[in-house]
């Protein structure tokens, strides 16, 4: 499966504005500076974003995004392919009932691929932004980062 960065930096980008909004524009100078994302990179997504019916645009002074959605109405899924970055585990064309060998044929292991593929895009259609921000995605990975906060916290006091 490749997921490039335009989809990691479209919700990454997107979980930031639904995590500082506070009905009020976001400036993608702040978000980039937050997330470590080119501003120009940034602009470009959102320019699809935008035409993705994802954020809505204001201009003028205090101007920036806005989701188009509530938070806990915009999924994962949606903003990797606006983005357009669709997620694909086989080497054949998404729907194509030929396969990628040379003689037109699936690979072995086609179905594998695809089935994992099918459960990529379940399991991102199951998220919200709004998930996201209150951390209700976490998994064993989660468990640990709760772990190391708890340890420097306790080191702290």
């Amino acid at each position: 499966m490749k997921l490039s960065t335009k989809g990691r930096y479209a919700v990454m980008a997107m979980v930031d504005i639904a995590a500082h909004t506070e009905g009020k524009p976001i400036a993608l100078a702040d978000v980039a500076e937050r997330q470590e994302i080119s501003l120009s990179y940034l602009e470009q997504l959102f320019g699809k974003l935008r035409r993705g019916g994802l954020v809505k645009s204001v201009r003028g002074p205090g101007g920036g995004y806005l989701l188009a959605h509530a938070a806990k109405d915009t999924r994962i899924s949606d903003i990797i392919l606006s983005v357009d970055e669709p997620i694909k585990t086989t080497r054949c064309t998404p729907g194509s009932p030929v396969g990628c060998k040379s003689n037109k044929s699936r690979c072995l292991t086609h179905d594998l691929w695809q089935e994992l593929g099918n459960h990529i895009q379940l399991y991102l259609n199951s998220i919200s932004l709004d998930d996201v921000v209150h951390h209700r995605v976490l998994g064993s990975s989660g468990a640990l980062h709760r772990q190391e906060n708890n340890v420097s916290i306790a080191a702290a006091q």
